[in-house]
């Protein structure tokens, strides 16, 4: 399946968020939709042409994440948050917390202005759950991290290096990488690239995503 419209990813969301027993989900992702929108028009969060595809290119494309985690880490007794690397304006660190927010959800974004606009969503969608620490990565003391994501972090060894403090036996990755995925993972030595995979992105079918689960 792949999602190639607006009205497709609004209702993959809707049937997530289903699954997931998140009923006010979707309101909450409005808001943070209109949020966006909105912000977009003072620092550029997002690019101008994808604004028409919110859903499909960016919600949809960070809620898909959820699926290839288990229900036994998404739920209260796993250990740590979800971290989410280089959040930028929330994607996918905030549209995780908005469908799960009983959830813990660390968002680190070093940009100033940034870690304002995250802020200002994680008070307005009332995620209690969700923070946004406001430094580099490699200056933030560890902790262990149930999953990690990173959209647009860092090529994948980096990120990897980077992480390994946050990462035990049992973290979970879940690192969309677009159309480098398959070139990213190939590129790591093999010890370390035989704990990943690729699959493939539902909301474009060139694009990827590697998982350690």
């Amino acid at each position: 399946m792949t999602i190639e419209s607006e009205e497709h990813a609004r209702g993959f969301v809707v049937e997530l968020a289903e699954q997931l027993g998140s009923s006010e989900a979707m309101g909450r992702l409005d808001d943070y939709a209109a949020l966006l929108l909105e912000e977009n028009q003072r620092q550029n969060l997002i690019s101008k042409a994808s604004e028409a595809h919110l859903w499909q290119r960016h919600i949809a494309d960070s809620a898909q994440l959820l699926r290839f985690v288990p229900r036994e880490t998404l739920g209260g007794g796993a250990q740590g948050p979800w971290l989410d690397l280089g959040s930028g304006p929330g994607l996918p660190g905030l549209v995780i917390a908005a469908i799960c927010p009983q959830m813990p959800v660390t968002m680190v974004e070093s940009r100033a202005r940034r870690v304002a606009f995250l802020e200002r969503c994680i008070a307005a969608l009332g995620l209690s759950k969700a923070q946004v620490i406001g430094e580099r990565l490699e200056r933030i003391t560890p902790f262990p991290a149930r999953a990690i994501s990173a959209r647009a972090f860092a090529p994948l060894e980096t990120l990897l290096s980077l992480s390994a403090p946050f990462s035990t036996a049992d973290t979970r990755y879940v690192l969309p990488k677009g159309r480098s995925a398959a070139h990213e993972l190939a590129s790591l030595r093999p010890a370390i690239r035989k704990m990943f995979h690729v699959e493939q992105s539902l909301t474009d079918k060139d694009a990827g995503i590697i998982l350690k689960l």
